[in-house]
């Protein structure tokens, strides 16, 4: 190296000083470029779509969906799908547990919106789409994970299968787009907080007294079709987010922690805490969330 080049660089106002500037830039851009590739776990194009276009109702136990909002919004929406559809198994693979399942419910409920955005306002219900043909579960209408995915793939297949969450509170999360399914929350799921947005889904859902209630008359509990459909969800051994709770057996065990929404009279709650209350399962309705001008 050239004696006079050396002795700048040592020198304070040298050549590494001068070039400090230049080398923190590069960083920046680096570092930058990187993070602008990687995926947005905080999902919060999907949250500014949902303040925007999710109506809450009875003091949030329920909501509904501006879908007139979401076809305006439409370009934005396609945005955040664009991204969800860009994650690779291998960088899904890589993410902690709690990023995986935020990841899927968010999907589902995105996907699901865009499915009703295809043939809004022509019709009043997502089954609409057809029950065997165009089935909307059924139907792999967006690509997910490297592969041609349906809403029943994320749910059943992925949420579901045994071992991989083993979360019966998925379903206060994900939306069919149905008012007598669980609201569509008015915020993304995360992973940072993903025992406590589903825990506050399922104390909504459980005190909406359309969906699930006490009946004095009867002594029965009268709850969504739910826990008709996915029982054994609720029957093998649900110990919480963290695996530490107490393994929940059957849905009279589940329900008796939610005593105090179910029912109001101390007698009825009471029922409900020794599982004593007969249950009986509630019509669901298909109706669509739509939340019309």
């Amino acid at each position: 190296m050239d004696a006079r080049l050396t002795q700048e660089m040592r020198d304070e106002g040298g050549g590494l000083k001068a070039l400090a500037p230049l080398i923190a830039l590069i960083a920046q851009l680096f570092l930058g470029g990187a993070a602008a590739q990687g995926f947005d776990h905080e999902h919060a194009a999907w949250t500014a779509l949902l303040k925007k276009h999710v109506v809450l109702l009875d003091g949030a136990r329920a909501s509904q969906v501006r879908y007139a909002g979401f076809q305006q919004d439409r370009a934005a929406l396609k945005r955040y799908l664009d991204a969800l559809s860009k994650v690779t198994p291998q960088e899904f693979d890589g993410w902690s547990k709690a990023q995986r399942m935020a990841f899927l419910i968010n999907a589902y409920n995105a996907f699901t919106v865009e499915k009703i955005l295809t043939r809004y306002p022509d019709f009043r219900s997502i089954w609409d789409f057809g029950k065997i043909f165009g089935n909307p579960f059924k139907d792999r209408f967006f690509t997910l994970l490297g592969r041609s995915s349906s809403l029943d793939q994320i749910e059943h297949d992925t949420l579901r299968k045994p071992g991989a969450h083993d979360e019966p509170r998925v379903h206060f999360a994900v939306n069919c787009a149905s008012i007598g399914c669980p609201m569509l929350r008015e915020e993304a799921y995360v992973a940072e907080r993903l025992d406590a947005q589903p825990e506050e889904q399922a104390r909504r859902f459980l005190s909406d007294r359309s969906r699930n209630r006490y009946d004095p008359e009867s002594g029965r509990l009268e709850v969504s079709k739910i826990f008709d459909w996915f029982k054994e969800d609720w029957t093998s051994g649900y110990r919480g987010i963290e695996g530490k709770g107490e393994p929940i057996r059957s849905r009279e065990q589940y329900f008796a922690g939610y005593a105090a929404l179910l029912a109001d009279g101390p007698g009825e709650q009471q029922r409900i805490l020794d599982g004593k209350a007969d249950l009986r399962f509630l019509e669901y309705d298909w109706a669509l969330n739509d939340a019309r001008p």
